[in-house]
């Protein structure tokens, strides 16, 4: 229709040091919702949302501008690999092969290394401005990056599958056998990224009846996953997420509040894996994924030394990480969900973010 609002756009988003441009593509749904996605780290640099009033307001911690994500490494709505979470000791066993891996959290390795996908400028090489506006962007590993084996194709591409419904899906290819494990690492909070309000009052539910221990490194603990019933992270019914953070548990210590692996039943195809509710604002997000795990993390390291958004100074809890994944320390663990790729096999991942509004809201006057 004439002078109606484009679906998508493209601009400018600064220059990296070596003079490559950094773009940013804006997919707008409706009522206001829009995702805004940088090529630095493929990330989500915003994410706008409406409140139960009608009010929009960008729903994830970042930066206003490039600087800002690459002056200090915080994850922000980043992707993340080649494996996400931790591989204990960086070094695991393939096909009979040790693979040392490069360490960056102690001993061991985290997110993909120091320079991990989060740190990489991808290759915006698809659009779709359609009924559902889409960006695809690719990134080619080198066979050795940070220590992984085989050359990795990846390419992730972000839809707007509904007014107010965003979508992930990834896809990896290697030419050597390798470990994958990639994730999408936005900081929720749903009263606004920039509200002074943190989300221990959000309420959360999460469709899992196991969670990963893990030791004070955060590697997980020998054994099978533990039962939530009776602990703090029994969430399969909602409860707010602050009602028993500081409760004295070994497992809250170790991650410093909550920072663990939920242990989904994944079919194959996207099924309920989350929901996120913001008694403030009215906002609700549901989390879909075929992934079998979900690390929820609380934001226990956010330490107010982090100038986010409009200067703000981000806190301890001002935001939670819901993120869809394969287990932690999987390529040394059999006994867990394999990460393994070999030449011919496509890894897939796929993840729906849902937004709609509660009736169950107290919007402030």
């Amino acid at each position: 229709m004439a002078g109606s609002t484009p679906r998508l756009a493209r601009d400018a988003f600064g220059t990296l040091p070596d003079g490559r441009a950094v773009e940013r593509v804006v997919l707008r749904g409706a009522e206001g919702f829009e995702a805004r996605i940088i090529t630095f780290g493929a990330a989500l640099q915003a994410l706008i949302a409406p409140d139960a009033g009608g009010r929009c307001d960008d729903v994830v911690l970042g930066y206003d501008d490039l600087a800002g994500y690459l002056a200090e490494r915080r994850m922000f709505g980043a992707t993340v690999g080649r494996y996400a979470n931790r591989i204990a000791d960086a070094r695991f066993a393939l096909d009979g092969e040790i693979v040392q891996l490069t360490a960056n959290n102690g001993p061991n390795a985290l997110h993909g290394g120091p320079e991990g996908f989060d740190r990489r400028l991808w290759q915006i090489v698809d659009v779709d401005d359609g009924a559902e506006p889409a960006v695809t962007l690719a990134y080619t590993s080198a066979d050795g990056e940070e220590g992984y084996p085989g050359r990795l194709d990846a390419r992730l591409t972000w839809r707007l599958t509904g007014p107010t419904e965003l979508s992930l899906e990834f896809t990896a290819r290697t030419d050597r056998p390798t470990v994958v494990n990639l994730t999408h690492h936005s900081f929720f909070n749903l009263d606004g990224a920039t509200a002074g309000h943190d989300i221990l009052d959000h309420r959360l539910t999460v469709a899992a009846t196991r969670f990963v221990a893990i030791d004070a490194s955060a590697i997980p603990l020998p054994g099978p996953p533990r039962a939530v019933a009776g602990t703090p992270f029994d969430f399969q019914q909602a409860s707010l997420i602050g009602a028993r953070i500081r409760n004295d548990d070994a497992q809250l210590r170790h991650g410093r509040g909550y920072d663990h692996t939920f242990c989904l039943d994944s079919g194959g195809a996207p099924t309920f894996a989350a929901r996120l509710e913001a008694p403030r604002s009215g906002r609700v997000l549901e989390l879909l994924t075929d992934q079998p795990g979900l690390q929820v993390y609380s934001g226990n390291y956010l330490d107010g030394s982090i100038r986010g958004k409009a200067g703000r100074l981000y806190r301890q809890s001002d935001a939670i990480c819901l993120e869809p994944q394969i287990w932690p320390n999987a390529p040394n663990r059999p006994d867990f969900p394999s990460p393994r790729l070999a030449p011919g096999d496509v890894y897939r991942h796929v993840t729906v973010y849902r937004f709609s509004k509660s009736e169950r809201h107290a919007l402030p006057g």
